[in-house]
Parts: C-alpha cells; structure tokens; sequence
C-alpha cells in the first residue's frame, strides 16, 4: 500500500507538487497521468525516494520514505521511463546484481529470471552487453530486474514505451496476476486506452495539483478517460 499525505515540492520558487493526497490500496492498479511537465514524474521520484519533498508523508506499507527509506525500498521495485543500466554489464548480470540486493535466494532467482526472460523473449539475449541493446530490449531487462525480487509495490513510470506489442500484452498479463495476489502498482502513463482498460483507480495532475482522483469508474463515467483527460486540459 502507497498512502501519500499532504505532498508538496518546490524547485526555487516553482511549486512542482501542492498539496498532493490519495493512497494505492494492495490489490490496485493506479493509473497516474498528466500532461509532460505536471509533475507526474516529480511524485514517483518522491515515492521511491529519489527526490525529497518540503512538505507531506509518503508511506510504503506503513513505512515513512523519509526516516525508514531503506524498508521501504525492500518493499518496492521501480522501472523509470528511461532505464539507466549499468551499459557496459552482461543482462544477466546487472539482473543478478539487483536481485543481490533485494538477498533474492539462487533458486528462487534463478526460477524468476527464467519465467520473465522467457515472457519477454529474452533468454537468448541474457549474455549480451546492454549497450548492444535497443531501447525496447533495455526496457525489457529493467522489467526483468524488478520483477524478479518478487515485489510488494511495483512503482514505473511510463513502463510500456518501446515495447513491442508482444511485450505490452505479457506486462499487461503480469499487472493483472499481481494484483491478484494483493501487490500493489503505480504507474505513470500518456496511453490513455491502455489505463481505461487495466487500472482500477486514476489520478490526474495538472500543474503540479491534482484535479481527479478516484476510482476508474466513477472518473470517466459514460465518457472515455482520454475525453475527460482533454477536457480537464482545457
């Protein structure tokens, strides 16, 4: 569970989040979107830990992000919109370098890397160097790496740019299993059809403040998500 309190950053004198409040329950998909510069990368950030934040509580199942950071990112796997992966290791290995992290167990490692390396049609591409990868395939081994830890929180931001459509349906198969299994996922996206159809509850920021959030149902109504998204931008 993500509960976030009262959340408020500044760059300067630019306020990037006011006052930003709404919890992601275990068994949820949570769909968080916005225009390019809303603020929406700015939150995950501060979920994960990345950046701070001047004002508000994050918690990762009754964890504070701010004084138990180290908890909280056990709980979590983040994939970000541009993977940064160590270029110059073998797939394989920076897989095996975050699940040495996470104290991921040999077995069950090894059962994991399979399952998705084989979802993902990677198996024989685990021995290459990432900088002989595309984006697609970089994206593809993040995906991998956070999975295979076996996540309570899956927090990504944009996860489905530069996969193929193969790949867009397994990750989507994949949400679905999770949350059946009472994980938790938060992710950013701009592919409004794709949020409608999986995600549960929805959050839409503008300008750093949030303008809707609830569940998918009540939100859209008898509208389509990317309608009442254009009609809030207005």
């Amino acid at each position: 569970m993500i509960e976030i309190k009262n959340v408020t950053k500044k760059y300067g004198n630019k306020t990037a989040l006011k006052n930003i409040n709404f919890d992601v329950n275990n068994g949820e998909i949570f769909a968080f979107i916005g225009h390019n510069g809303a603020g929406k990368t700015t939150l995950i950030k501060a979920i994960t830990g990345i950046h701070d934040f001047d004002e508000g509580e994050i918690f990762i199942n009754g964890k504070s992000i701010k004084t138990d950071p180290i908890a909280c990112k056990k709980e979590m796997a983040y994939v970000p919109d541009n993977p940064e992966l160590y270029e110059n290791m073998r797939a394989i290995d920076y897989i095996n370098f975050i699940c040495d992290m996470y104290e991921v167990p040999q077995n069950v490692r090894e059962k994991n890397i399979s399952r998705y390396a084989k979802t993902f049609e990677m198996e024989n591409n685990l021995n290459d160097t990432i900088n002989s990868f595309s984006h697609g395939m970089k994206q593809k081994t993040a995906l991998i790496a956070a999975l295979a830890h076996d996540p309570k929180v899956l927090i990504m931001d944009e996860p489905f740019v530069g996969l193929d459509p193969k790949a867009v349906f397994d990750m989507k198969e994949i949400m679905r299993a999770m949350i059946k299994s009472g994980k938790t996922i938060f992710f950013s996206t701009h592919i409004l059809d794709v949020a409608e159809k999986l995600c549960t509850k929805v959050a839409i920021i503008k300008k750093g403040e949030l303008v809707k959030v609830g569940s998918m149902k009540a939100i859209k109504g008898d509208k389509s998500l990317e309608k009442i998204f254009l009609e809030l931008e207005k």
